[in-house]
């Protein structure tokens, strides 16, 4: 009898896991496909065009993460108002959401407008040829400036999007992706390369084909969110104030900050790993840039896996089970772990085939089916990490969550990364195997830090 409810109790389990999790990773997917798509769009413009936008992108991607880290600590809060019932609860932390990212929209904005030909030029003291290195800098200096643009859209999108997720309700946030990223691929299609009479921009059209498809994906997430207020009720007089209580605001700040600011650190981190790598060639910035398509692609299923993980246990704590907490997040995690394990093998298994699509040399080819193989191989304990963190933060320990995401990243992977790529002759496929394989550390910490339940906390009880 015990074993029979126990197994009701795990489909259950695992039935919200997916219910939240298949449409995340159905929009990383289809997503990160359509990166790909453009790569390869843009990787007929040559090696310095990806190499370009590469860089700029990477660059974006620290803002991507700024905004994720201010929406998922405010999240926290929105999770466990879900599992309480509380609509009040939830509109406040989405207001609370849209200012923040407004705020930090404009300021990455003037940032970037002032910064981004020295940010590009950091990724360019490596060997290679100086006129390879002025063409790309100019490439990807052009390719932020017209990203600019998007950077509001995007941060009041990540307050939309992530609310709704943080309620369960996934299917919205895929649909609305899923119309932008076609948008994307059409602009792309026709500003690339000036088809159907448009002009032929190179990196520059795709970069516009973005800014558009951005604003696609708030205006749906904006008109379906308010005609469906019966479904979202928080969306009911969201607007019709923007004063917050100052002790809940506080509250949502102390939260939100240390994770803004693991985000933005384990993003700058990741910048400062890839800068390292350029260090030591120019060409690995093309190589690493194609495994990273590869990666995103293959790496949907945990990432969406770990974040529904964090999803569903702010859920059963914000509902008061703390008992059961600890118990569903071994299982989920489990499954996470699983996922990062089948996909990991099948990046493996893909590795010397996957570079053949790009137009570039051998050596750069060679290169990344190294980087891709290495990746595929630490996928599992990327997975396993994943989770734990996603876990660790459902209960809202701010502090133990950065020590355990940024601290680590800096302390130990940035740190290794600039010793091999400025001391050492290392060959870069051996430092790039090096780095990766310091993720094992990570995952140990992470079994200690689930397990001695110190994230099992109520922070919507009162």
């Amino acid at each position: 009898m015990t074993t029979t409810l126990l197994n009701k109790e795990d489909k259950q389990i695992y039935k919200k896991l997916l219910l939240i999790a298949i449409p995340m990773m159905v929009q990383n997917g289809i997503s990160n496909f359509v990166n790909l798509l453009d790569n390869l769009m843009i990787g007929d413009l040559g090696t310095n065009a990806i190499s370009g936008v590469a860089i700029a992108n990477q660059l974006i991607f620290v803002f991507y993460l700024l905004t994720f880290g201010a929406t998922a600590g405010v999240g926290i809060f929105t999770a466990q108002y879900h599992g309480k019932g509380d609509n009040e609860g939830i509109r406040q932390s989405f207001r609370f959401k849209i200012i923040l990212n407004t705020i930090l929209s404009a300021i990455s904005i003037l940032l970037f407008a002032v910064a981004s030909p020295f940010l590009v030029k950091l990724f360019l003291q490596g060997e290679g040829d100086p006129a390879d290195a002025a063409e790309i800098l100019v490439i990807g200096v052009d390719y932020i400036k017209v990203m600019l643009i998007a950077l509001i859209p995007i941060g009041l999108t990540q307050a939309y999007a992530g609310t709704l997720k943080d309620l369960g309700r996934t299917k919205v946030p895929m649909l609305s992706s899923l119309c932008a990223i076609f948008v994307n691929l059409i602009g792309n299609y026709l500003l690339i390369y000036g088809h159907f009479g448009c002009p032929a921009l190179g990196a520059t059209g795709a970069a516009i084909a973005t800014v558009i498809s951005r604003f696609v994906e708030l205006a749906i997430l904006i008109v379906y969110t308010g005609k469906h207020a019966e479904t979202f009720p928080f969306i009911s007089g969201a607007f019709q104030s923007f004063k917050i209580p100052r002790d809940l605001a506080k509250k949502y700040f102390v939260k939100a900050l240390p994770l803004m600011a693991n985000e933005t650190l384990w993003a700058l981190g990741m910048t400062m790993i890839n800068q390292s790598y350029s260090y030591r060639s120019l060409d690995s910035v093309a190589a690493i840039n194609i495994e990273s398509t590869i990666w995103n692609l293959m790496g949907v299923s945990f990432i969406a896996m770990g974040e529904a993980v964090g999803i569903v246990i702010g859920h059963i704590l914000g509902s008061g089970e703390l008992s059961g907490a600890k118990k569903s997040a071994y299982k989920m995690r489990r499954f996470t772990v699983l996922c990062g394990l089948i996909f990991g093998a099948l990046m493996i298994g893909i590795a010397p085939f996957f570079p053949l699509l790009y137009e570039t040399t051998d050596y750069i080819r060679h290169m990344a089916t190294g980087f891709i193989m290495i990746a595929g191989a630490t996928m599992p304990l990327c997975a396993y990490s994943h989770a734990s963190y996603f876990i660790i933060r459902a209960g809202g320990n701010a502090f133990i969550t950065v020590i355990f995401d940024a601290v680590y990243t800096w302390a130990v992977v940035v740190t290794t990364a600039y010793c091999l790529s400025r001391f050492t002759t290392l060959n870069i496929t051996w430092m790039v195997a090096i780095v990766r394989s310091l993720e094992i550390f990570k995952a140990m910490i992470g079994f200690f830090m689930v397990r001695s339940g110190i994230w099992v906390k109520n922070i919507v009880k009162e």
